[in-house]
């Protein structure tokens, strides 16, 4: 969020904060506060940043449970905004919390910034076919405009929220987790296990 538009080029740590959203605005602001904290000694910070997250037990996200996952084990349309052939950065949350351990176990890792691994980027139409797939249903994709989303907003807040982030989903936004991957010697989850666990998860929780 607080780097803002990112001009379709894929994002690395080095990016300077362009936030142009609240939410934007707000993580910038408490990044610098964080990052204040740590060089005064008051505590030690390594800032982990993921996209948008993916997998079990995610339930409130573009490709969370709520809006994509259930729906497409009911055969059902996935619910989503912006331009589905465009690429996007998901994050596993199981590679998220291993991420997070893996930068608190080493002292080198503080006062930095880290992309946590991610996949490589996929357009969300890629990502449905994928997991209506796993689903064993025909895929069905149902595209919200933004205003659709403000009337929404009206009376679900979670949705109001949305529109200032519909930018990430009309243009290329991908992440570069290249410095963690090189530092510490791993990657991502490739995406055939992703979708498989993720389904199987939302399946067997009915």
């Amino acid at each position: 969020y607080m780097y803002g538009d990112p001009g379709g080029q894929p994002i690395t740590e080095g990016a300077r904060y362009n936030a142009h959203t609240k939410k934007g605005k707000l993580r910038a602001h408490m990044a610098h506060d964080l990052m204040a904290a740590h060089e005064a000694g008051r505590v030690q910070v390594a800032v982990g940043r993921a996209s948008d997250f993916i997998g079990p037990r995610v339930e409130a996200s573009a490709m969370g449970g709520d809006l994509v996952i259930k729906r497409a084990i009911q055969g059902k349309a996935a619910q989503v905004v912006g331009d589905v052939d465009t690429p996007h950065s998901y994050t596993y949350m199981p590679d998220i919390g291993r991420a997070l351990v893996t930068l608190a176990q080493h002292e080198d890792a503080f006062g930095q910034v880290w992309h946590l691994p991610t996949p490589p980027a996929v357009s969300t139409r890629q990502m449905l076919e994928r997991i209506y797939a796993e689903a064993g249903q025909p895929l069905k994709i149902q595209v919200a405009p933004k205003w659709l989303l403000r009337l929404l907003g009206l009376f679900n807040p979670d949705a109001g929220e949305m529109v200032e982030m519909v930018y990430e989903f009309e243009q290329p936004f991908v992440i570069d987790d290249r410095k963690f991957v090189h530092r510490f010697g791993w990657g991502a989850t490739d995406w055939e296990t992703v979708v498989r666990e993720t389904v199987t998860w939302f399946k067997t929780r009915g």
